[in-house]
């Protein structure tokens, strides 16, 4: 691994779930007693309004919601960086302007999507926006929601020239994390951060040389990717391994849906909140429309997980 302390992220960075009540409005209680959880389990930095954040179901005045109870919960003790992700770069830059007035660490910005873009207009995205804002701006990689994957070499020129300072990586491509933990640091990026977006290959991509995780899972058991992550620093590497395997049999609790009725991402997310449910930190655990909430026998098979891996 290459943590700096110079740089924006490392470590464990769980992207916050949205606590909702039943009404759909913003839990901001839960949402506190969710940044404590985490807090409390060692992480390195908080993410809010990602996917797992149901970023895309909120309004802005939701968004800026999460992000102002989020920023005073914690009180400077860890970065708190917001998503700014929306389809192109006017509309992004008003949610760069709220986040910073509402003092995030950095901004996280995928690629322009639903409109059909070529790698010179992602790029001349994250150049307008870091000409926009003085908030550090974190590349998110997710081409399984916005449909374009981030080439190595734009990612790295654009690090280079400090327009971004991280990346998260959601790609699912072990292989293309390798190339890019490589390029960055062949080009000598100062300070560049790069964290992997899975749940379950958190051990081999800190093998690899990244530098952290921001992963989903991380809601329901932040102790225990804090415990992976302190074993690969400490070169204990079957330490990390066996954490991870734990982590993998508890990411099981993601499928409990019943894909004949919902989908994978009603499913995880349904099961994520159910979890801080039966856990006590969140008071209710719906989901965003048209998401589709657990039933109680799903919501059983989520306890079952909870209660193998000695969380209930």
């Amino acid at each position: 691994m290459t943590s700096s302390h110079d740089q924006i992220l490392s470590g464990i960075v769980p992207p916050l779930c949205t606590p909702l009540t039943p009404s759909g409005e913003i839990d901001t209680t839960s949402l506190v007693r969710l940044a404590e959880h985490l807090l409390t389990g060692g992480v390195d930095g908080l993410f809010v309004l990602g996917s797992t954040g149901e970023v895309a179901f909120l309004t802005d005045e939701q968004r800026g919601i999460v992000i102002e109870t989020v920023v005073h919960a914690v009180r400077g003790r860890v970065p708190v960086v917001a998503g700014v992700i929306d389809t192109t770069t006017p509309r992004v830059i008003p949610h760069l302007e709220q986040a910073a007035a509402l003092g995030a660490t950095a901004a996280v910005a995928t690629a322009p999507f639903y409109t059909r873009t070529h790698p010179a207009e992602i790029e001349k995205h994250f150049r307008l926006l870091a000409s926009a804002t003085e908030l550090p701006i974190v590349a998110y990689d997710i081409p399984v929601s916005v449909g374009t994957k981030l080439d190595a070499g734009l990612v790295t020129r654009l690090a280079q020239d400090r327009v971004i300072r991280a990346v998260k990586d959601s790609s699912g491509d072990d292989t293309g994390l390798r190339q890019l933990i490589l390029s960055t640091s062949e080009a000598e990026t100062e300070d560049f951060a790069i964290l992997t977006g899975s749940e379950l290959t958190v051990d081999a991509a800190l093998s690899f040389g990244a530098d952290g995780a921001v992963p989903g899972l991380g809601n329901v058991d932040p102790a225990g990717y804090v415990r992976l992550f302190e074993a690969a620093r400490a070169d204990d590497w079957d330490g990390a391994r066996a954490e991870q395997e734990r982590l993998f049999a508890l990411f099981g609790l993601a499928k409990a849906g019943d894909t004949s009725r919902m989908g994978a991402a009603s499913s995880a997310l349904g099961a994520f909140k159910a979890a801080l449910h039966l856990l006590g930190v969140i008071d209710c655990p719906r989901v965003s429309d048209p998401y589709i909430p657990l039933d109680a026998a799903e919501t059983a098979i989520v306890a079952a997980h909870l209660e193998k891996a000695d969380l209930l």
